[in-house]
């Protein structure tokens, strides 16, 4: 096996790595075996684990110390991850970083990234964890939905997938909100698939997720400092750069810090058709949390609530049940007609699809042409 890991280290085919390396007379099964471990390994991690993450059913696996759970759409339900004690904790965890190209140990206990396959990568080593080496693993869904696969399944509840069709012919600005696990990407990536052909996608991200079926979509990825502290490239600086690059939509996979700022004021200046996801609670408190993120930029609450109201003309908020579905349960309008700034439903929806309009609809539905 050490052979075949010295081959594979230095770029040799798994299947090709195992066959050089099996013993005379070892039989199939055992080369079988061999190659299992290889493919694992390439992807940074153990047969077990890249079980889990071929099921095509799993959205998550979260390994706490030496317990595993997934989540196939219902729920977290405990697996076995082939994790027998701390130790094999941490060396996966600092494997799998190893396999997204960052670095993860005790100088740097955090650690995020991307493994080949788009699997998204958070760990987090003890001390700063309490409960023993963590490791979240999110899977991106390789079939692209679209606009129909979202209605056809309840994600976009009775007119609602009207509505996201019109935000985006009237090349509105739309913040969509949510919880982590709700569906924000996977609403944004089918959103961005009824661009028009010939309109250039520029997406801003910390880690690559979304995915829209365009043909000219483009993605610029935030990077950490090096262990000097250098060459760090934030999303605030890519927001500047993408606004120097001919987009026809600017599109933030998620506003959490002071690029919030460049954001309101690229929408401010003729970028329409953008995009960005933001967690909140509900669409009524995204306007806290976009004052929370401009605080950070150094903005006043009034200057938040200027850019944000003139900015963003819809607000979609996305919501999990304890069931695992997903869907836009509420569709909001920011709005500073009493002052600060305030979001105003349009729409509501429950999880079995009973839409119900509100105050702001007739003004968002002039605004798409509805």
């Amino acid at each position: 096996m050490r052979d075949a890991l010295r081959l594979l280290a230095r770029g040799e085919d798994p299947a090709r790595a195992a066959a050089a390396c099996a013993q005379p007379g070892c039989g199939a099964v055992a080369v079988a075996s061999t190659l299992e471990i290889l493919r694992a390994r390439q992807r940074g991690m153990d047969p077990p684990l890249a079980r889990l993450l071929d099921d095509p059913a799993v959205t998550d696996v979260l390994i706490n110390g030496t317990q595993a759970w997934v989540d196939r759409g219902g729920g977290l339900v405990r697996v076995d991850a082939g994790i027998r004690d701390e130790a094999d904790a941490r060396r996966a965890a600092i494997r799998l970083a190893s396999a997204c190209g960052v670095r993860l140990d005790d100088a740097r206990p955090i650690a995020d990234g991307t493994l080949p396959g788009g699997v998204r990568l958070h760990a987090v080593l003890a001390p700063v964890s309490g409960s023993g080496t963590l490791i979240s693993l999110r899977v991106l869904g390789t079939r692209r939905l679209g606009i129909s696969d979202l209605e056809a399944c309840g994600t976009l509840p009775g007119e609602v997938g009207a509505l996201l069709r019109a935000l985006v012919a009237s090349r509105a600005n739309v913040l969509v909100s949510g919880a982590t696990g709700s569906g924000k990407t996977t609403l944004l990536s089918a959103a961005l698939c009824l661009v028009p052909t010939g309109e250039r996608i520029v997406c801003i991200e910390e880690v690559s997720e979304i995915a829209p079926a365009h043909p000219h979509c483009v993605h610029l990825i935030e990077r950490a400092p090096n262990v000097e502290g250098r060459g760090a490239v934030t999303l605030a600086d890519l927001v500047r750069a993408a606004m120097r690059m001919r987009p026809d939509r600017l599109v933030l996979g998620e506003c959490r810090g002071p690029e919030v700022c460049d954001v309101l004021t690229a929408l401010n200046t003729g970028h329409d058709g953008g995009w960005a996801t933001i967690h909140a609670n509900g669409a009524r408190d995204v306007p806290a949390r976009l004052a929370a993120l401009g605080a950070l930029a150094g903005m006043g609450e009034g200057a938040v609530a200027a850019q944000a109201a003139s900015a963003i003309d819809a607000v979609l908020h996305m919501r999990r049940g304890a069931d695992g579905r997903r869907w836009v349960s509420e569709v909001g309008v920011l709005t500073r007609a009493r002052g600060p700034l305030e979001c105003a439903l349009a729409l509501s929806a429950t999880a079995d699809g009973c839409v119900t309009t509100h105050e702001a609809w007739p003004s968002l539905a002039r605004r798409v042409g509805l």
